[in-house]
């Protein structure tokens, strides 16, 4: 059980309005190594204190009632890094899902993974596959987790799969449509993110979910993912409860 289980949301407590809570917030989770860096500390350490982070922003997000959680854990680019590296952050990966899975389960929350998984290895795809299978009923918050996963490339295998339908005449040119591509995209059937939040300060989606965020509100904050606190998501999502969402349109008859 998660310690604010026996708790009401209070929303005095956390100043959020909860009618203006996001469906599905996105996280950019960036700046690991340089909290590292910045502690003179290996950037093993600083992935590992991004998974702590990660355990309770999952746990806030589903008490905040929040339906999708996507994190960012490793990109299509992020094979280029030094092996050494890459190999620890799939250890820790594996590492998370064991040691996390009971207790996500427990707690209603279901697994999925948007990229690529046969190209991840071995031990990593049998605990996604493991947490996907046993969280799949679940009622809870989806925790989506962008593994392998790049937004070229997820438009790509799109892209071939609409043409190979077109080919088999299962699909005609002029049917393809918004809802056919979201269809083929790792993302279906969830919605599109309402709030992209990217820490670390930078300005950059970074080949992030660049179809499904045509009109998600983009919130980015200083500080290196190991910092982001619960205080810091609040913040994010007061930023975007502020914003006027027009959604290409107008309102009031403003501009």
């Amino acid at each position: 059980m998660w310690p604010w289980q026996s708790k009401k949301i209070d929303e005095e407590e956390t100043e959020l309005n909860q009618d203006r809570i996001p469906a599905h917030v996105a996280i950019i989770m960036d700046g690991n190594g340089r909290w590292a860096k910045k502690r003179g500390l290996p950037r093993a350490l600083g992935h590992r204190a991004g998974v702590e982070a990660l355990r309770d922003i999952v746990q806030e997000c589903s008490r905040l009632e929040i339906k999708v959680l996507t994190v960012f854990a490793f990109s299509t680019e992020n094979w280029r890094r030094p092996k050494e590296e890459v190999n620890i952050l799939m250890a820790l990966l594996t590492e998370y899902l064991k040691g996390e899975l009971k207790e996500l389960h427990d707690n209603q929350v279901i697994v999925r993974m948007s990229g690529v998984m046969d190209e991840l290895p071995l031990d990593a795809q049998s605990e996604l596959k493991k947490a996907i299978a046993q969280t799949r009923d679940n009622q809870g918050l989806i925790l989506n987790l962008a593994l392998n996963y790049g937004g070229r490339a997820e438009l790509i295998q799109a892209i071939r799969q609409v043409s190979a339908e077109v080919l088999k005449n299962n699909l005609k040119i002029e049917e393809i449509n918004e809802d056919i591509v979201n269809s083929y995209l790792y993302t279906a059937g969830l919605p599109d993110p309402d709030l992209i939040i990217r820490t670390s300060g930078e300005h950059r989606l970074s080949n992030f979910l660049l179809w499904q965020s045509s009109y998600a509100e983009i919130v980015v904050v200083p500080e290196y993912w190991p910092e982001f606190g619960i205080e810091t998501l609040h913040q994010a999502i007061r930023v975007y409860q502020q914003r006027d969402r027009r959604f290409g349109g107008i309102k009031d008859g403003r501009e």
